[in-house]
């Protein structure tokens, strides 16, 4: 169970990582780009930490899917940027896939 809270919080990081890349402006503020350092690092290390119990696989797409839903919906709400339809069918079908291969695939821890 542990892992899958290591993964749940691997995204997060990752997400305000990539939130904070953007504030950053381009490394020139201090405060984002000390937080897109640390939101990566600690982002793999706990993703290093779930690839002890979770196939690579499937860990990896649940943190890219899960992470480009998320900051595609900060960009939406925190940064004004538009989604449009296919953007938001993208998303679904990326969510989609991830749940289709922990339901699904032998691959996936059960």
């Amino acid at each position: 169970m542990k892992h899958w809270l290591f993964l749940g919080f691997a995204i997060v990081a990752e997400v305000i990582a990539t939130a904070s890349l953007k504030n950053s402006d381009g490394f020139s503020k201090l405060v984002p780009s000390i937080l897109v350092v640390v939101g990566y690092s600690f982002s793999f290390y706990l993703l290093a930490l779930t690839l002890r119990a979770i196939p690579v696989g499937i860990a990896y797409a649940i943190w890219a899917g899960a992470g480009v839903t998320l900051i595609a919906l900060i960009g939406w709400l925190v940064f004004d940027q538009k989604l449009d339809a296919p953007a938001v069918i993208g998303m679904a079908l990326i969510v989609s896939g991830v749940a289709v291969m922990n339901i699904f695939s032998s691959a996936s821890p059960h």
